[in-house]
């Protein structure tokens, strides 16, 4: 199985950092994606980070990523609550997924507690700050690890 993971990332992330500080923590993405890539060197994972606020990018990007990925760690921000088509994308990928909100999102808005992306997500990660992408990717490894045993 392959080692690559796909860490896609949705709208308004690219403000990491500056964006709601007080929600989301003064770690920017360039930060995150560091920390990222230096855990993927020590669990012998390959990384391919991205962002968009458009949609139908992390839609291709998921279709990309069935061809060449073992994994996907997924923060879709905003369209966690709105996206169907992400969902129907996710469920063509046969491989872990792993779901990641930097808040708690059960402790915000009611609209923010429902997740189309959970329906397909191996697991969800919520309201670690950014520290929920390394348990993330961490997970994502371990499932990799137990596919190719």
């Amino acid at each position: 199985m392959s080692r690559l993971v796909y860490v896609l990332n949705g709208p308004n992330l690219n403000l990491l950092g500056k964006r709601q500080p007080h929600i989301y923590g003064h770690e920017t993405m360039a930060d995150v994606e560091r920390d990222v890539r230096a855990l993927a060197v020590e669990l012998g994972l390959e990384i391919k980070f991205l962002q968009s606020n458009r949609e139908y990018e992390i839609i291709d990007w998921v279709h990309e990523a069935r061809e060449t990925a073992g994994g996907i760690v997924i923060n879709p921000a905003a369209f966690t609550h709105t996206s169907v088509a992400i969902l129907d994308a996710l469920n063509t990928f046969d491989a872990p997924v792993i779901e990641v909100h930097i808040s708690n999102v059960h402790k915000r808005e009611e609209f923010r507690h429902h997740s189309f992306v959970s329906k397909r997500a191996d697991g969800v990660i919520a309201g670690f700050g950014t520290q929920g992408y390394l348990l993330a990717l961490r997970r994502v490894a371990k499932l990799i690890d137990d596919k190719t045993e």
